[in-house]
């Protein structure tokens, strides 16, 4: 029996002022909200793509760290790439980034909150997952 929920907050002014949580756990689900590549201390943000990218991994290993939980937990992500020109770039980011982990996935090239926005993801996990046996089954479509 699921007997509480945690809302947890990473510093980013616009949780506050829009009235949402980084991450929220409800027993081993873990639900991540758009996590953008923004450094959350110094507010600065990456010129490039990739670089965001990168950012965004950091923000997104740190905030499951903080809930018991990891980049191997991940079951479901969500990246969203607003040029398409950085699309191949970024992927090979994420190729690495979940090489051995294969979450299901879905890549959006659409407009972000603002044009500084070069790269978002949204993440769902389940704590443990990583540490369950893996059973792959290749299906033709």
């Amino acid at each position: 029996m699921i007997t509480e929920i945690i809302k947890v907050k990473s510093g980013s002014i616009l949780e506050d002022k829009e009235s949402y949580s980084r991450v929220t756990v409800l027993g081993e689900w873990i639900f991540m909200s758009l996590t953008a590549g923004r450094d959350y201390k110094t507010r600065r943000m990456p010129e490039t793509a990739r670089a965001q990218a990168e950012q965004a991994f950091r923000n997104v290993e740190g905030a499951l760290a903080a809930v018991g939980s990891s980049l191997a937990d991940v079951i479901r992500s969500r990246v969203f790439i607003p040029r398409q020109e950085d699309v191949k770039d970024v992927m090979e980011l994420i190729g690495e980034k979940y090489r051995g982990i294969d979450p299901t996935s879905c890549v959006t090239c659409s407009p972000l909150g603002g044009p500084e926005y070069l790269f978002e993801i949204e993440i769902t996990a389940y704590r443990g997952a990583g540490s369950l046996e893996k059973k792959h089954i290749q299906i033709s479509l």
